[in-house]
């Protein structure tokens, strides 16, 4: 071979191999390998899209977008955003449990909201509102340390099943929300839940089911206290923080100690944490899931009393926020049966 055609050759091998390596590369900044989708349960559309082109956008380094990794937070609600919430919350079904197997104290006779709760009456023990609803609920695990709290609840989801839907609550996840955790992670990302439910409720099992670990599940909190005496930790028949509405950007604050730059949530509940999100400086996402698939899991948004979303919808368009529809972007709700 003349030196002019292995010249040519070895310019062609190079030309092969830079290729090789740019779609190596461009496959690793979608969390995958050459060629696959880190969203096969998402529909092709604009919400997948938008998910796609801005992490692409936030980690290519040279981008005017770029964020570095130690920025990149991102926060997702749990009740209705990563798992089901119809047609009560799975904490106020745990709780609810525990209520009932909990000895009757006085105070509870003339309680209404009590005595809607032994009778399986939500509406009526709601309209007291969540604050009063979640009082009660605590009393019924107050004095128990939290390694017994631990094993309780770990207990109840090895055993409690939906009510209408007959799984497991562990595997009422949605499957393309277990991916987008996944592909954020694979892309730098560091994610957290941000929760109304309670952090003690939902740490046992976040990271065999999330991947996140419990110290980046921030939630609402029962009142704990230290007993010096038997060096245990106690819980308290009270709140001590509702990471709700506007409780969610200061859980966020206290726990996390950054601005997220991706929020996805699914109700009023999560509003704050949205704006809070996506009114920071550079490029930012806010999602929202909107329930609108009543045969494979449940339509509600506006006049729903679990998961309400009404303002946050109306808020959507201005912000910026992506509303993802159940029925039309996700090919799959749930992970498929064990």
């Amino acid at each position: 071979m003349s030196a002019s055609r292995q010249s040519l050759w070895a310019r062609v091998g190079g030309w092969l191999a830079a290729g090789v390596v740019a779609a190596t590369l461009a496959g690793c900044a979608t969390g995958g390998n050459m060629g696959t989708d880190p969203l096969p349960s998402w529909n092709d559309g604009a919400s997948k899209q938008a998910i796609v082109d801005f992490v692409r956008d936030v980690t290519k380094e040279g981008s005017p977008n770029y964020v570095a990794p130690s920025q990149r937070i991102a926060t997702f609600d749990n009740d209705g955003t990563l798992w089901v919430e119809q047609p009560i919350y799975t904490q106020f079904a745990l709780m609810i449990a525990q209520l009932k197997a909990a000895k009757p104290r006085p105070e509870w006779v003339n309680n209404p909201t009590y005595k809607a709760l032994m009778a399986d009456d939500m509406k009526t023990a709601m309209a007291g509102g969540e604050k009063a609803l979640l009082g009660l609920l605590f009393q019924a695990n107050s004095g128990m340390s939290v390694d017994d709290y631990d094993k309780a609840i770990r207990q109840w989801f090895a055993t409690a099943r939906h009510p209408t839907l007959k799984r497991p609550y562990t595997e009422l996840v949605y499957q393309p929300q277990l991916e987008l955790l996944k592909y954020l992670r694979a892309n730098g990302f560091k994610t957290f839940i941000v929760s109304g439910g309670t952090m003690e409720a939902m740490r046992p099992w976040a990271e065999e089911v999330y991947g996140i670990p419990p110290e980046q599940v921030v939630g609402s909190s029962q009142t704990i206290k230290y007993d010096v005496a038997t060096g245990k930790l106690m819980r308290e028949p009270s709140l001590f923080f509702l990471d709700d509405g506007p409780g969610k950007p200061v859980g966020i604050n206290l726990h996390i100690g950054q601005r997220p730059i991706l929020a996805f949530g699914n109700s009023d509940g999560d509003m704050h944490m949205l704006k809070y999100t996506t009114d920071g400086p550079g490029r930012r996402l806010g999602l929202i899931v909107h329930h609108d698939d009543a045969q494979r899991e449940f339509a509600y948004d506006r006049q729903s009393s679990m998961g309400k979303l009404d303002k946050a919808l109306d808020q959507a368009p201005a912000n910026k926020w992506i509303v993802v529809s159940m029925k039309k972007d996700w090919k799959q709700v749930f992970p498929s049966a064990k």
